[in-house]
């Protein structure tokens, strides 16, 4: 059959999307990126924020329309909309033909068909894997659930894909997502994930440089690894050093250029692993923060262990300790509770640490949460403004920055032809994420030179407020 797919969200959703995809194909059906060919619809979903649910609800709704075209057309919903919500979903829109939670993703294949798993014409599920370490903290008992929990906040999934799992990369080919870890054990206020994702579980380290190889021999030059909480990878099993020791051995993979680290936690990440981002020939020298708040009383109320001077003294030590180090973070405001004293603490901290990246975020007072039980008492409209003012002082900080840069020589990686500006081709330092951080644009136009995942130096002549000019030497 004909499956189209779409994927919102998040990189840990898109891994998701992209193994479903390739256990598709292994299946033998065949991907469309055009929905109305498709046999099949498949909509994994995102229910992070009510920006994120609404925006999966409307594909969901549009993909409905488009099956009652095509009689015995199939609709699938997969993702945190639909592990957070599958029996609404199902009761409120009876277009869909199967809902398959976050820890469902080996079900895809008897999704797709409507069969069960080794019935004639499906795949069988002979070649799926579990981690077999345990799925729990060291300091409670294993949820006990499936891979298929049928009730939201009952059953946490446990599935986690390895090495061997197939999956049909939806990135540009020159760079990949790897999930190291699954599932979350901490309990801030304002997050659903660890009752949409179950409790935080790694994979081993051999796995994750396996895939890693594989990814290089395909030609794929920078892996970003991610997870919930990167630094917290291992800790689950036991294993002291971790990640310091999983980013020494994919130093060692051949074709393998640069190793990215997202959603590093302020309480999780130790000296040594700052020491082993230092030391790593191949790991950017990139740190991905997210903070959320400075003020102690906020950070309190949204249950984050960290204080404003203990994220200060971390901060000056990264520094110290990774020279050229770029630091990005997000922040929340308008949390309940949120007074004009506490932003202005945030926006102090903001023009002192004078982050390279961030992202600013209002409240979303999302049901399941421990933050529900508080009045939503920061007005929409203050929310709005305070997100405004500190994106106009990040603003000011890197426009001070991006100008000191002007003349300096720089290495980047060409990410290809600009999808928003015809001609245009651009690429992006050691110290730029894809998708979420700036980019570089190059004044050169050489369709040979600029080829996606190439690596060129280049001199920074320009700066267009967040994003550098470069001409390429």
């Amino acid at each position: 059959m004909k499956i189209g797919f779409v994927s919102l969200g998040c990189p840990k959703n898109l891994v998701d999307a992209e193994v479903m995809l390739g256990l598709a194909e292994q299946a033998g059906h065949e991907i469309t990126s055009e929905a109305g060919d498709a046999d099949v619809l498949v909509v994994n979903t995102c229910a992070f924020i009510d920006r994120a649910k609404q925006e999966s609800v409307d594909t969901i709704l549009e993909m409905a329309e488009l099956k009652k075209q095509v009689p015995g057309r199939r609709l699938v919903v997969t993702g945190c909309l639909a592990e957070r919500y599958r029996d609404d979903l199902k009761r409120e829109v009876p277009e869909i033909d199967e809902v398959l939670g976050t820890g469902d993703v080996p079900r895809i294949v008897e999704a797709l068909t409507g069969r069960p798993a080794g019935a004639a014409g499906a795949a069988p599920l002979a070649f799926y894997r579990r981690d077999p370490a345990r799925t729990a903290p060291a300091t409670e008992p294993a949820p006990g659930g499936t891979a298929a929990g049928p009730v939201f906040g009952l059953d946490l999934p446990t599935y986690i894909y390895d090495a061997e799992t197939p999956r049909r990369r939806a990135t540009p080919a020159h760079y990949a997502y790897v999930k190291i870890a699954e599932g979350c054990d901490y309990k801030c206020a304002f997050c659903i994930i660890p009752k949409m994702r179950g409790h935080y579980r790694s994979r081993p380290v051999d796995s994750i440089v396996e895939e890693a190889r594989r990814l290089a021999a395909q030609g794929v030059k920078e892996i970003l690894l991610i997870s919930q909480d990167t630094t917290f990878y291992g800790i689950d099993r036991k294993e002291r050093g971790a990640l310091p020791r999983l980013l020494r051995a994919l130093d060692g993979v051949a074709g393998l250029e640069w190793v990215r680290l997202l959603y590093l936690y302020p309480t999780t990440i130790t000296d040594e692993t700052i020491d082993a981002i230092a030391a790593s020939a191949k790991t950017c020298k990139y740190i991905d923060l997210p903070l959320q708040h400075a003020s102690d009383r906020v950070l309190k109320r949204m249950k984050r262990p960290g204080t404003r001077a203990g994220y200060e003294a971390l901060l000056r030590k990264i520094r110290d300790r990774i020279p050229g180090v770029s630091l990005r973070t997000t922040f929340i405001v308008g949390f309940p509770g949120e007074t004009d004293e506490d932003f202005a603490e945030l926006e102090a901290f903001i023009r002192e640490v004078r982050f390279d990246h961030l992202g600013v975020f209002t409240y979303s007072h999302e049901e399941g949460t421990s933050a529900f039980d508080l009045p939503d008492d920061v007005p929409a409209g203050v929310k709005a403004a305070r997100q405004r003012r500190l994106m106009r002082v990040q603003k000011q900080i890197v426009a001070r920055q991006q100008k000191a840069r002007i003349g300096q020589t720089i290495r980047l990686m060409v990410d290809g032809p600009d999808p928003e500006h015809e001609l245009a081709y651009r690429g992006r330092l050691a110290t730029q994420a894809p998708d979420i951080d700036p980019v570089v644009y190059l004044t050169e136009s050489d369709p040979e030179t600029l080829r996606a995942g190439a690596f060129l130096d280049a001199e920074i002549v320009g700066a267009r407020d967040y994003d550098l000019v470069a001409r390429v030497l």
